[in-house]
């Protein structure tokens, strides 16, 4: 982790923190020490423990009884709404985003998309992590909405630890660039409401590969899957995650 200046320590701390939840350097569960956190990113427990703290009033760390912090783990239920949320504000920035990409832009999502295929073939996980939001992001920020990019940017915070899980599935990460083509080339032809439906396309293969390993580790570790029942989902027959369950069906949001 690289070292933080002297000046604004405190917000400095908290930047790279997020950064390090959206990019998936932290997993679901993960104990938060402060003296190790402080020490790695040469600065003293103070404004450490006061970002630590900034982010748990944000919902985005958790404290516990004991006051250990910790990456928080989604239950089933609270995977899903960010799902359906993910689904509509994400496809809401990529339908506003087509118009706006000439070849200049297009060029640009090109090279993204080719060093992500790069990083498949070299099994390079992290810059895969880190070039699958830059591809994301690169949409979403000609969309010519900061509010709503602001809302997205809060959602991969939330999903950012679990993205560890996703990029270790072999088979998911094999094909994983091939739903970031087809956006490509919806944005290629100008054609706004197939961008959209491939942004959301791209979100559902995600969310199906995830749900299965989520379900698991929740079993591991004892925590309780949600309030309740968690949502019902339609098993697709003749797919197959690991391990060979069979895959839960998430629908996208109608409307």
């Amino acid at each position: 982790m690289r070292k933080l200046g002297r000046q604004t320590l405190n917000d400095q701390a908290y930047a790279e923190i997020r950064k390090g939840l959206i990019s998936g350097s932290f997993r679901p569960g993960q104990l938060l020490a402060i003296r190790a956190l402080a020490d790695s990113y040469g600065i003293s427990t103070t404004p450490m423990r006061e970002a630590l703290q900034r982010l748990v009033a944000e919902k985005l760390l958790a404290q516990q009884s004991n006051r250990t912090i910790i990456v928080p783990v989604l239950t089933s239920d609270e995977f899903v709404q960010l799902y359906r949320i993910r689904c509509a504000l994400e496809g809401l920035a990529a339908e506003q985003a087509a118009g706006a990409f000439g070849p200049p832009h297009l060029k640009a999502l090109r090279g993204i998309l080719r060093n992500i295929e790069t990083a498949i073939k070299t099994n390079d996980r992290r810059s895969y992590q880190l070039l699958n939001h830059k591809f994301h992001f690169f949409i979403y920020e000609r969309s010519g909405a900061p509010l709503l990019i602001d809302m997205i940017h809060e959602l991969w915070l939330r999903m950012g630890p679990l993205i560890n899980a996703l990029v270790e599935d072999d088979e998911y990460l094999s094909h994983a660039n091939d739903q970031h083509w087809r956006i490509l080339t919806a944005l290629a032809e100008g054609d706004v409401a197939g961008t959209k439906q491939r942004l959301v396309d791209d979100i559902t293969v995600a969310a199906d590969a995830l749900m299965p390993r989520l379900e698991s580790f929740l079993l591991s570790v004892k925590i309780p899957r949600g309030r309740g029942r968690p949502p019902a989902v339609r098993r697709r027959p003749g797919r197959a995650g690991a391990k060979g369950a069979a895959l839960p069906e998430i629908e996208p949001p109608r409307g």
